[in-house]
């Protein structure tokens, strides 16, 4: 029988390793899945009921991106000093608590607030749960670990497709909140109990130095800094501005688009949320397989290349069934792409450099994000079209296509090279 062991003070099985897994892609399917990619679905009906334009919705996703870069600090700095699992369950929850409260205000204020905090607990619950699977899964396996839990975001988007028409068409947006806000909730009780029998909830052992890990931490971390400024770290940092700036806005305006511009039923457009979760429940382990066989280069320019044919369908022959043929493509290309950059990092980095340069990752990320949705929104009330949206992400696919090309080969050795941590046993070896 399992005992509330350290899983650092115990051999961890294949089978601890599968559950660390699914409940992490858990964890991102509840942060990620619901908020802001929810609210995108359900905007058309909130405007209709609550009153206001896409200035507001623009403000909005773009302060759920200045929510995910504040919680990102906050949780890199959190983590260390009570631990990476209480940072992980806390997010979790805080989420299920604000989903729950937005649909009893009609204030646009209270939920952009509420939006904000979401957008926020998505970068906590992130953040820790690359430290957990760096310090519990095997090198070789990281890229489709990584690429599977960032695939969470496609199950929340799935669930959300199915619920979305059964409310609204009942005119009941409201309660597509409460029913995936009492979910969460759900899903953070049992992950509460999972996490205590598994040790998630105990500290990280001492540090090499003997000193407490929180304490080498914070000096690994201003060591990092200084070791991190070189060609393809600034690379991998534009990269993920411009994954914020493009994919996020991508999917934000996309319902507004095919039901407010183009005339399609509410029905199609969760349709084509439906595929693009679907599809996104296996992308992100696919492809991450695929980082692991071809290199992460490649992976992330065949991500690209997908996200220029999708955004150019929206542009060029928005008609049909051919949004779904962009959704899928989407679909392949975003979840993935979440797991790709730090899989790059944790296969090229080491120690605290590595720590220091996902930890700016974040950051640029949330800034991107920001800023294009920001952007997209004030770009819509002025051309008065979502199409000039969809040009501007087909141009960043491009940009974002050669920054992958010029990135060296991902480090092969660094596992090998860096010493074990102490106590540490990979889970799936």
């Amino acid at each position: 029988m399992m005992t509330d062991i350290p899983i650092q003070e115990r051999r961890p099985s294949a089978l601890t390793g599968l559950l660390i897994t699914v409940q992490l892609t858990s964890f991102v399917a509840a942060t990620y899945g619901f908020g802001i990619y929810l609210f995108s679905q359900l905007v058309t009906d909130m405007r209709a009921d609550l009153g206001f334009d896409y200035k507001v919705v623009g403000t909005i996703t773009a302060a759920g991106q200045f929510g995910f870069l504040v919680f990102a600090m906050i949780g890199a700095w959190l983590a260390p000093r009570i631990g990476g699992g209480q940072v992980v369950i806390g997010s979790v929850a805080l989420c299920g608590a604000c989903l729950v409260l937005l649909p009893m205000t009609d204030s646009i204020l209270v939920i952009g607030l509420l939006l904000t905090i979401l957008g926020g607990t998505a970068a906590s619950v992130w953040v820790p749960m690359v430290e957990i699977v760096s310090r519990a899964i095997a090198y070789r396996h990281r890229g489709k670990v990584l690429g599977l839990v960032s695939s969470g975001t496609s199950y929340g988007v799935f669930a959300n497709s199915l619920l979305v028409p059964i409310f609204v068409l009942n005119d009941n947006w409201r309660g597509v909140w409460y029913a995936v806000g009492f979910g969460t909730l759900m899903v953070t009780v049992i992950a509460l109990f999972t996490f205590w029998r598994l040790g998630l909830f105990h500290r990280e052992p001492e540090g090499r130095s003997g000193r407490p890990a929180a304490v080498e931490g914070r000096r690994g971390m201003l060591a990092g800094a200084r070791e991190v400024m070189v060609p393809w770290v600034l690379v991998i940092w534009a990269i993920t501005f411009m994954n914020g700036f493009s994919t996020l806005p991508f999917q934000n305006y996309l319902s507004p688009y095919l039901r407010e511009e183009l005339g399609f039923a509410v029905d199609f457009a969760a349709s084509v949320w439906g595929v693009i979760g679907f599809i996104g429940m296996f992308a992100g382990f696919v492809v991450g397989w695929l980082s692991d066989k071809t290199g992460v280069r490649l992976a992330l320019l065949f991500a690209y290349v997908c996200v220029f044919l999708s955004a150019m369908i929206l542009v060029a022959a928005p008609v049909g069934h051919l949004p779904v043929v962009a959704g899928v493509l989407f679909a392949i290309a975003f979840y993935p792409i979440f797991g790709l950059v730090p899989a790059y990092v944790a296969k090229t980095a080491k120690g605290a450099a590595a720590t220091a340069i996902f930890g700016v990752a974040n950051v640029t990320l949330g800034i991107g994000g920001m800023t294009g949705n920001y952007l997209a929104g004030m770009l819509k009330n002025l051309t008065d079209t979502f199409l000039w949206i969809y040009v501007a992400i087909a141009v960043s696919a491009v940009i974002l296509g050669l920054l992958s090309i010029i990135l060296p080969r991902e480090g092969e050795d660094v596992a090998e090279r860096e010493p074990a941590m102490p106590g540490v046993t990979d889970v799936v070896n």
